[in-house]
């Protein structure tokens, strides 16, 4: 099959692109720079020049494939509103080029866009007022695709992904964590440090794409989530215990001085399951979880 994939030089993107020509795939990677058709090129990507924002290139591209994998986002935190609304029209523009022609379309979210306090479920709608939300519009648009034509489903993605990448290591959540903690000299954490997010390692997020991909159901929500829920307290005491620092607990009103902008995520509380995603698509994951990889000092080197 030949499968167009944004976001394909990024951490995740890049081992999607591997996962799929590992199986035989053919893949075709958006590149916005000479830089990235270079960095394409060397996985073994053809390069479709354009941007996230240039629907007419996204329009192309996805109408020259059999398949469209989409995973590029613009990680701006503070417009986060606004990067939204570029995936929301990339999304729309992506799957009206695939209209009526029952090709496999995979869009990404993320389990933060679920209610908090509970294990989210692949049939939980996202709720109003949780720290992903702007995104849900994304969903929506995949959803209401489904319904005409295009075999389309989405990816929610953990908020931290982990493992080692062509261009160093991360750990989604976690690594802003570890760079917070370098620059102010703690591991900090909020309240009793008792909140959870849930992770998955890179190569296992990549397989589930391919399977979405291969044998995904229109319409379906899909989890790839290998821990369901690893409290923050426990990533923050390796974090702390790596780095010689201390480790400290911030108040709510503390969390805003000490994590800026990540204030918003530190707290949340967004445990995920994905028993139905495992049930329907028979993937399960096999890489090290999230506690065990960050245990390795080369997350932790300058």
């Amino acid at each position: 099959m030949r499968v167009f994939v944004t976001g394909a030089t990024g951490f995740i993107g890049s081992a999607i692109a591997r996962e799929l020509l590992a199986a035989g795939h053919e893949v075709i990677g958006l590149a916005r720079s000479d830089a990235a058709a270079d960095t394409l090129a060397r996985l073994g990507v053809k390069a479709h020049r354009g941007e996230l924002s240039d629907t007419d290139t996204l329009a192309t591209g996805a109408r020259a494939c059999e398949g469209v994998i989409h995973t590029a986002f613009i990680h701006d935190f503070s417009a986060y509103e606004a990067a939204a609304e570029t995936d929301r029209r990339a999304v729309e523009t992506l799957t009206g080029a695939l209209e009526g022609s029952g090709k496999p379309f995979v869009s990404t979210s993320g389990t933060a866009l679920l209610a908090p306090g509970r294990i989210g479920t692949e049939e939980d709608a996202p709720a109003p007022g949780s720290a992903a939300y702007p995104r849900a519009a994304s969903e929506a648009t995949v959803q209401a695709a489904a319904g005409r034509g295009v075999r389309a489903s989405v990816i929610r993605l953990p908020p931290s992904v982990h493992g080692d990448g062509e261009r160093g290591f991360a750990a989604g959540f976690a690594s802003v964590l570890i760079g917070v903690a370098r620059e102010k000299g703690v591991s900090a954490y909020v309240g009793d440090g008792l909140n959870r997010w849930p992770a998955v390692h890179r190569l296992d997020a990549a397989h589930l794409y391919r399977l979405a991909l291969e044998k995904g159901s229109a319409g379906a929500r899909y989890h790839a989530v290998a821990d369901e829920g690893v409290a923050v307290r426990d990533i923050a005491q390796v974090i702390g215990r790596r780095l010689n620092v201390p480790v400290v607990a911030k108040s709510r009103e503390e969390a805003a001085g000490h994590f800026g902008w990540f204030a918003h995520f530190i707290g949340v509380d967004c445990g995920a399951s994905s028993a139905r995603t495992q049930e329907g698509l028979g993937w399960r994951p096999l890489h090290p979880g999230l506690i065990p990889d960050l245990e390795r000092a080369r997350y932790f080197e300058t």
